[in-house]
């Protein structure tokens, strides 16, 4: 299992388009810092307009903290998708290429086979997620040195005394990784039914896409089913950045979190072993 496990690794990471999710990745960082450096003062006044009226805040305000939660906001919304260039891959990959069908000659279940899969695509979201963290925390630091973090909201604002930051950052992002485990186990799922990469992709895109706007509608009709929404969890990391942190409300969005992950993964097995392969 081991040896099958380091062949999809080899299998991901021998093809070219697996890196251009880290170059995305990397780009939008790049982007998000040198308008920070060339226009970060006047983003500031502008979004702390009320508060300076009432407030006199001073030191190192855009810090590498500040950038680095604003690079979250933005970019953990197209992770998706780069997370699902790969799962959507892994087994449609296979059919559209003939390799499937050959594959399960090996003496390894159908079941096995899909873990292993699975497994392999988890790998690459933590991957993922470390170079994001590099790229966007480790160099904004470099860049724009440390600081107490502002953590600005819709009605209010929470600053975060730099000592007691980084431990946030580490949960975030590994709140991140579970997050994207439960996008790649959709995309998974969604390429077990499929012969081409291209429809799991973006049929996950669009899946995402859709209850993303359910969750952040302000309509009481969609409040009863906003909880039960794997969009609406995937936020949670936001908490850590709150006072106090409401560990509660992270927790029970990291078990549905869980629970999507694992029932889309038994889904995924139940169709697959009795999928009839033709290809």
């Amino acid at each position: 299992m081991i040896q099958l496990l380091r062949i999809e690794l080899y299998k991901i990471f021998k093809r070219p388009r697996t890196y251009i999710s880290f170059v995305i990745a990397a780009a939008i960082t790049f982007v998000i810092q040198l308008a920070m450096i060339t226009d970060g003062k006047t983003f500031m006044n502008f979004a702390m307009q009320g508060i300076n009226e009432q407030f006199e805040i001073q030191g190192n305000i855009i810090n590498g903290y500040f950038v680095t939660h604003i690079i979250l906001q933005s970019l953990l919304v197209h992770i998706p998708l780069l997370v699902a260039l790969v799962a959507g891959d892994s087994l449609a990959g296979e059919a559209n290429q003939g390799t499937l069908r050959l594959l399960l000659t090996k003496p390894i279940s159908r079941s096995k086979l899909v873990f292993v899969k699975f497994l392999s695509s988890f790998i690459y979201t933590v991957i993922l997620i470390i170079w994001l963290a590099i790229v966007s925390l480790l160099l904004s630091i470099l860049i724009f040195g440390k600081g107490d973090m502002i953590n600005l909201k819709s009605e209010t604002f929470i600053i975060i005394l730099k000592n007691d930051v980084l431990w946030r950052y580490m949960a975030a992002f590994a709140f991140a990784v579970l997050a994207m485990t439960t996008i790649a186990s959709m995309a998974m799922l969604l390429s077990a039914f499929a012969d081409n990469s291209i429809g799991p992709i973006i049929s996950t895109m669009g899946i995402v896409v859709v209850l993303a706007i359910l969750s952040n509608l302000e309509i009481p009709l969609f409040n009863y089913i906003k909880p039960y929404l794997f969009t609406t969890h995937m936020i949670g990391w936001k908490g850590f950045f709150d006072d106090p942190v409401p560990l509660g409300a992270i927790g029970r969005s990291a078990m549905v979190l869980v629970c999507y992950t694992t029932g889309f993964i038994a889904c995924t097995i139940f169709y697959f072993n009795r999928k009839d392969i033709t290809s």
